[in-house]
């Protein structure tokens, strides 16, 4: 009896992944006869803040790019994007304005122009310019990009999909990879669009962010529409060595090294009447057991603040106050704390009934409070992987951000295999704390190897 019963429930199961294979399979052929069924999607709770506050001066876009051994053929890479988009339903939609919320729905359109890169990055992504897709693919060389509105996912989902289209393309340049390892996604490829935010939050929290007014990096800028972009790579095993050596993690070091370049390069190690606080995104799928492709991260902040009367403060001294002020943060209990008082404004019920033009002015005013309490943000986008028959083709991966209200300046950590790799994006044209920054690591014995988009030479 207790065999039949199993039996029966394999037998379902099995029956419930092959109804949704024909149904995807089905799908696919009316998306190739121009045929859609219109499906539409909830934003999550951090994604309704992106439409808001996005615009040319401020375009909420990021960058992912993976450095091949070989140089890119622009036309396989666009076969490659037609083939993987329709099997990511999280990349292939439009934004809509609705009377209470945005909302996401199935695009449908096919899919955007892969281009040679000539401009700029991180640029703000005119929708009807891009057949209505909120991300763009392009090239350079051996590099691919891939730039996405953060309505759509954040660095993680990114780089779910930015993987599958790479296997993709190598699959069709080395025709033996694809002999070997079929059209199919990888097993670890996440497809899951659950709005993890709700599913975890908690009732009955208060704010949890710091809205005081931190210290700024002001200056002179480049040009309009120019992008300073400056990567530090190194070795991870020398890295770790050195963390050890101050007993803290990677990112703790790190970020400890952009507040001490801010210290000694801008405030020229003098007190200050603001602190300095870097803002810190925290990845929450690993602490609330998530695979969702959409945006599940929150932010913490690493706060100095150099006081009158105190003498001036060494290295290992600030390394000390931001890995206490990181690690009394990041754990479960508090990650929750932040998200959930977010989420619980969502779910309230007179400001889920005001309308939209309302909630944006309400936004608005709240980001601009949030935004002013950080100097920077630092965000670690973890150690990428690939499968090893991928592995030979696939040099580099690297990430950075764009510029947000008061920040002019930010840093991305990224590493692959033994390399890591710290990359700036500014606006600004003095380059005093990115070289405040490498030259610190290098008095700790690294060597770093420094790359940079051209901006800071002309």
């Amino acid at each position: 009896m207790e065999n039949s019963e199993i039996e029966k429930k394999l037998q379902k199961k099995e029956e419930k992944r092959l109804y949704k294979q024909e149904k995807q399979r089905k799908r696919e052929a009316e998306r190739a006869r121009g045929h859609y069924d219109i499906r539409w999607d909830k934003l999550d709770n951090t994604a309704h803040l992106f439409p808001v506050i996005a615009g040319e001066a401020m375009s909420n876009v990021y960058r992912i790019s993976v450095t091949l051994e070989e140089e890119i053929q622009g036309e396989v890479l666009q076969k490659a994007l037609d083939i993987v988009l329709p099997k990511f339903d999280g990349f292939n939609l439009r934004l809509r304005q609705g009377v209470f919320w945005y909302y996401f729905e199935e695009n449908g359109k096919p899919a955007p122009r892969v281009r040679k890169e000539n401009g700029y990055p991180c640029q703000y992504i005119v929708q009807n310019k891009n057949r209505s897709y909120m991300f763009r693919v392009t090239y350079f060389d051996c590099r691919i990009n891939l730039e996405v509105f953060h309505v759509l996912t954040d660095g993680m989902g990114g780089i779910n999909f930015l993987k599958e289209l790479t296997f993709q393309y190598l699959r069709l340049v080395h025709p033996a990879l694809m002999e070997k390892l079929g059209d199919a996604l990888c097993s670890d490829t996440s497809l899951n669009r659950e709005d993890s935010f709700l599913k975890n939050y908690k009732k009955s929290y208060s704010k949890g962010y710091k809205t005081k007014k931190a210290y700024l990096l002001k200056g002179e800028k480049l040009r309009t529409g120019e992008f300073g972009v400056m990567h530090g790579y190194m070795d991870i095993p020398a890295l770790k060595e050195v963390c050890r050596s101050y007993k803290v993690s990677i990112n703790e070091y790190l970020v400890s090294a952009f507040v001490w370049s801010v210290y000694t390069e801008y405030m020229h190690r003098m007190p200050g009447k603001r602190p300095v606080r870097v803002a810190v995104p925290v990845n929450l799928r690993p602490y609330f057991n998530s695979v969702t492709t959409k945006n599940f991260f929150t932010v913490v902040s690493a706060e100095f603040f150099p006081k009158e009367n105190e003498a001036e403060y060494t290295f290992e001294e600030i390394v000390k106050i931001v890995s206490k002020s990181l690690r009394s943060q990041i754990n479960r209990e508090h990650l929750e704390e932040l998200f959930s008082y977010n989420v619980s404004n969502e779910k309230n019920l007179i400001a889920r009934a005001v309308p939209l033009f309302l909630k944006n002015i309400a936004m608005r005013y709240v980001y601009t409070s949030a935004a002013l309490a950080n100097t920077s943000t630092v965000t670690n986008i973890g150690n990428i992987t690939v499968p090893e028959d991928y592995k030979p083709y696939v040099k580099m991966f690297s990430a950075y951000l764009a510029m947000s209200k008061g920040q002019n300046l930010k840093g991305t950590i990224c590493s692959y295999g033994d390399t890591l790799v710290f990359s700036f994006s500014s606006i600004l044209r003095d380059p005093s704390v990115q070289r405040g920054f490498f030259r610190r690591l290098s008095e700790d014995g690294l060597e770093v190897e420094i790359e940079s988009n051209g901006v800071y030479y002309e």
